[in-house]
């Protein structure tokens, strides 16, 4: 069964563009030329990718994308801007996309991302069809992580993560107590050059104290290493 991809822009020539080269290599392509109807696809239609542009008319990029995690819809994010202001690459992943590529762009790196990010949804779902015990199951204080069905829970309470907020959830978690740098967690969790933009790290590492911290400005689990790093430990009194 061929992956799906949802590409929502309005310009016809980027949408021609991408079908042409995504169906070539191997993708079934659907699209949409505005935000509204970009959301309802991605709701209805059950993409297994979305290749979002940032400016679209009746609703733009950031806004579908912040009610499809607002809707509980982890579908990933591929986002698409024409700027290079950073305010907007970062405001893009606190929103909950999971990348992001600057225009112009090469089809041949768009096809790389989306078959990086599809990699780690199909090892996701294989995980979790595999009956039998949970090998893959971490605990710190009270913070679970099961990295075979790529679930997490904190206070029992099932967590909603973006694949990108897990993964670094998770690497953090396997190296609980060591100082990971930032460009260590780039070249880990994101695997490609992202030419030393570490602020994406920052990002992610703010989203999950949101979700695995009581108190975000005095964090118990994730560590603020000054000028080093990041790391996990257990929480003291836990």
């Amino acid at each position: 069964m061929k992956n799906r991809v949802l590409v929502v822009d309005d310009e016809q020539s980027i949408v021609t563009l991408l079908q042409y080269n995504l169906e070539q290599a191997g993708f079934e392509v659907i699209t949409a030329m505005d935000g509204e109807a970009g959301k309802q696809i991605a709701e209805t239609q059950s993409p297994d990718i979305i290749v979002l542009d940032l400016m679209l008319p009746k609703m733009d990029g950031m806004e579908v994308c912040k009610q499809l995690r607002q809707n509980k819809i982890m579908t990933p994010i591929l986002m698409l801007t024409a700027k290079e202001d950073e305010f907007d690459k970062i405001l893009g992943l606190e929103l909950g996309a999971d990348d992001y590529m600057v225009k112009p762009f090469s089809p041949r790196e768009v096809i790389a991302r989306v078959k990086a990010i599809l990699r780690r949804t199909q090892i996701q779902t294989e995980a979790a069809q595999v009956s039998g015990e949970e090998t893959g199951l971490l605990q710190i204080g009270n913070l679970k992580i099961n990295s075979d069905k790529y679930e997490a829970y904190f206070n029992d309470n099932l967590l909603e993560l973006t694949l990108k907020e897990f993964e670094l959830l998770l690497y953090l978690a396997q190296n609980k107590g060591r100082v990971m740098t930032r460009d260590q967690l780039l070249s880990a969790v994101w695997n490609y050059d992202f030419a030393g933009d570490t602020r994406i790290v920052d990002v992610h590492i703010s989203h999950l104290r949101e979700k695995v911290e009581v108190d975000t400005k005095k964090p118990a689990y994730i560590k603020t290493i000054r000028g080093l790093g990041y790391k996990l430990e257990e929480p003291k009194g836990e």
